[in-house]
């Protein structure tokens, strides 16, 4: 059973090991990644933004970000679900957790940047609404190859 919970700081290394997990899995930790990941509270709390925490059975699984870009957009980010849950649809429950976040706030658009290598990924965000949109340059990650927006 999935519980999702606002981040607290007791989860800050969860957090940070989730994600290095999957990224170091398919690419290199890079520099905007240790920002995020080494000061969430400061970098993205504190900015106006949200972490969540997915729990299994009280265990730390699953995360995510939403990364304040203007009052009404918010960007969907440090999404990571723990290898050894994957098939439990946990990052589905996640992102529904996030647009019905977004949803109830009022915003206007989730943005997200992905990898056109992370199959699965892009075709969840599709199904949920997520569509393509024009990538802009000097991207803040190098993996970096797709964005997508979902209008709320």
């Amino acid at each position: 059973m999935l519980t999702i919970v606002p981040f607290e700081t007791k989860y800050t290394q969860n957090f940070k090991n989730l994600n290095i997990a999957w990224i170091t899995e398919y690419f290199i930790v890079e520099d905007k990644d240790r920002e995020l990941l080494e000061t969430s509270q400061y970098s993205i709390i504190d900015k106006g933004g949200y972490i969540f925490m997915g729990l299994w059975k009280n265990e730390p699984v699953g995360c995510f970000a939403l990364i304040k870009k203007t009052d009404k957009r918010f960007e969907l980010g440090k999404m990571a679900v723990n290898k050894s849950h994957h098939g439990l649809q946990i990052g589905q429950k996640l992102l529904m957790y996030a647009i019905d976040f977004a949803k109830n706030k009022n915003w206007d658009t989730l943005e997200l940047y992905s990898s056109t290598k992370l199959d699965t990924a892009l075709h969840i965000y599709k199904k949920y609404g997520f569509i393509n949109v024009p990538l802009e340059d000097n991207l803040e990650y190098l993996r970096s190859d797709i964005k997508m927006e979902l209008t709320l």
